[in-house]
Order: C-alpha cells, then sequence, then structure tokens
C-alpha cells in the first residue's frame, strides 16, 4: 500500500519512517510537517493511507480528513486520548496513541491491508468476499448471505447455515456490498434484498427474523 504521513513534529514523522521501514507491504511514499502541502500531494498522486496528526497547527487531522474528497484510508496518531472518539466518527481504520510501539503499528498496518484486501474484491465484478474470521480468510458467496449485524468495530455476518465475525465496520461494509443486492435498512443491520420474504413502514422480515427500519433509513419506497 502506498502511504504518507503527516505530522508538525519532525521527530514524530522520523518514528513512522523507520517502524514503516519495518512492514513490508507498506511503502512510505512522502512525509510532511505542513497539512496543506500534503493536500496538494494528494491530488497529484494514488495514496491507500495516511498516518495522521491530530492535532496540528492550522488545520487538525479530522479538519482535513473531512475536507477530502474521497480520503484514502486513515490511520490517527496522537498524543491526547480525548480525539479517540472523534477519530474513528470519521471512519479511520486505527487509532494510535503516542509513543506506540512496533508491535502496535504493525497491528494497525495490519488492519489497513485487510480493509484493502476487501475494497479491492470490486463489488459487482465479483460473486464473492473474502472475510477475516479469526486468523482465516475466508471466500464468502454473496448469494449466502442473509443479513449482517454491526458489533462495535466488528461484524456479524449470518449466512444460510452459519455465522462469521469480521473485524470491518458497517459502514465500510456497505460500501463494499453491491448496492443492488444489499441494502442498510438500520444503523445496525444490512440486509440482502432477495432473502426479504414481507417488509413494512417499520421492519423487514427474513422469514421469521424481524429487523427494525432505522429513522434514516428505508426499503422497498
Amino acid at each position: 500500500m502506498n502511504a504518507i504521513a503527516i505530522d508538525d513534529e519532525p521527530l514524530a514523522l522520523e518514528v513512522i519512517k523507520n517502524l514503516a521501514s519495518k512492514v513490508s507491504f507498506i511503502k512510505l511514499e512522502a512525509v510532511f510537517t505542513n497539512a496543506f502541502e500534503a493536500i496538494g500531494f494528494l491530488q497529484q498522486h494514488k495514496i491507500d493511507l495516511i498516518f495522521l496528526d491530530i492535532k496540528m497547527p492550522d488545520i487538525t487531522g479530522i479538519e482535513l480528513s473531512k475536507s477530502l474528497a474521497n480520503p484514502p484510508m486513515i490511520i490517527f496518531t496522537t498524543a491526547y486520548t480525548e480525539h479517540a472518539v472523534e477519530g474513528f466518527e470519521v471512519n479511520a481504520v486505527d487509532y494510535l496513541l503516542k509513543p506506540f510501539s512496533l508491535a502496535r503499528f504493525i497491528k494497525a498496518c495490519t488492519r489497513a491491508q485487510e480493509l484493502f484486501a476487501l475494497k479491492n474484491n470490486k463489488p459487482g465484478e465479483t460473486d464473492s468476499l473474502f472475510l477475516k474470521d479469526g486468523y482465516e480468510q475466508i471466500r464468502v458467496l454473496l448469494d449466502d448471505i442473509l443479513y449482517i449485524e454491526a458489533a462495535g468495530n466488528y461484524l456479524n455476518v449470518v449466512l444460510k447455515h452459519k455465522k462469521l465475525m469480521t473485524r470491518i465496520t458497517i459502514n465500510e461494509m456497505t460500501n463494499l456490498l453491491p448496492a443492488d443486492q444489499f441494502v442498510r435498512i438500520h444503523r445496525s443491520y444490512i440486509v440482502a434484498k432477495n432473502k426479504v420474504t414481507k417488509f413494512n413502514r417499520q421492519a423487514v422480515f427474513i422469514d421469521l427474523l424481524e429487523f427494525p427500519i432505522g429513522n434514516n433509513y428505508e426499503f422497498g419506497r
């Protein structure tokens, strides 16, 4: 994966450069102490991942991420724990609290790599996804999926004959699945359209299972 790092502290960038050099699947293309220079670089280059400090002068990492029309994956790096919740609200891959170890850095990079692999399944051009369940990558046929339920930063993917738990957010999964086959009906649920047996204004049913339709969602309208 092609990556950049943005931090107003040169020493922090040196740490990331050193750690990234030890991760075989990360290619750190550039580092920036000036966030606006980084934005210009992003407009000219294809970048898959940003290591992004949150507390910077002129613009915060949160503000920078929200300013990007099509942002790469983001791993926030900061010395301030109070920004963690806000960081995850913008769908950050991970949140590294300074000073972080090589092991913790690799864990965050590995999660980004797994998400990168999922995104490159190219929904609409394939009939399956590879999902990580424990230590295994399991091929899941889209037609086998009944529904998906959020469980924090994990998802329960319920199939015809079994259930998988995979570490990915429901927002990420919504973007991966083909919209003509799956629909998100609630902050916690995605259902397979061809598995729905009936629905009304308040709920969707898959046989005897009932799923609420959230206030900001709809089905079949």
